[in-house]
């Protein structure tokens, strides 16, 4: 039987980003998935038009009921209220989770509010194996510690949270974006990966469900990293050479 993994986040009615987004990553790795739903959302690519939150005794049922099977791995994204975060967290198996703060959605709209934030460092981040920040999502959570980004880091993993990975895609490097892998037991780790000329919704949620899927495969935190890098710049790639004009293609596919 192939690993299995828990993803405990919002529906995307368009289909770009959760738990969609996650199932479709997880099977491209030849790998099951299981669900809890924690919202459903009517947004697409310019706009998140509304939003349901689901009910927290009922996530909590979801997730009970998905751990009736077997479960290598959990990979959380939205979670939209600090009830949700709390019933999550009590719920939560004993297995690997990786944490992606779904914060704001990429239209900009708020996806949780501070009182979720607290309940999200409180409960949620002492359980991760790994947070997945980028980093405007790392400035809010240093905000809401009251310290700098670069002390948020030694603050998250003071609490219990295994490693944080600070993914540079907001950053304002031309070239390249790098990617920051903290984790007690080693050195920092950069992972590479070439700017390209591609907007893609649901980036967040395939890199960490990607993580999530390898650790379930029996990974280390660092080669789990660099497969689902890999796995997302690939994705990037398709898109530009999809996109690309025809004269341009032949090129592209030889980069």
């Amino acid at each position: 039987m192939s690993a299995r993994v828990l993803c405990i986040g919002g529906i995307d009615s368009s289909g770009g980003a959760g738990l969609l987004r996650d199932a479709a990553t997880l099977t491209a790795m030849g790998l099951e998935s299981c669900a809890a739903v924690t919202a459903v959302t009517a947004q697409s690519d310019k706009a998140v038009r509304e939003v349901q939150l689901m009910p927290p005794a009922l996530v909590a049922s979801q997730i009970a009921a998905a751990c009736e099977g077997p479960v290598d791995a959990v990979k959380i994204g939205m979670l939209g209220s600090a009830a949700l975060v709390d019933a999550i967290a009590r719920a939560l198996p004993d297995r690997p989770v990786v944490l992606d703060p779904v914060l704001v959605s990429s239209s900009g709209r708020a996806l949780l509010d501070e009182g979720g934030i607290a309940a999200l460092l409180a409960h949620l981040v002492p359980r991760a194996t790994l947070l997945t920040p980028n980093l405007p999502e790392l400035d809010a959570l240093a905000a809401a510690l009251g310290c700098s980004p670069a002390q948020a880091i030694g603050r998250l993993q003071d609490s219990g949270c295994g490693a944080v990975l600070v993914k540079g895609g907001h950053d304002l490097t031309p070239q390249d974006a790098t990617d920051r892998l903290y984790h007690r037991a080693s050195p920092v780790a950069e992972f590479h990966a070439p700017r390209l000329d591609a907007a893609l919704r649901g980036t967040g949620c395939q890199l960490a469900s990607a993580i999530a899927g390898g650790l379930a495969q029996g990974l280390d935190m660092e080669r789990a990293v660099s497969e689902a890098k890999r796995r997302l710049t690939a994705r990037f790639r398709a898109s530009c050479a999809a996109t690309a004009p025809e004269a341009t293609r032949g090129n592209m596919s030889r980069a």
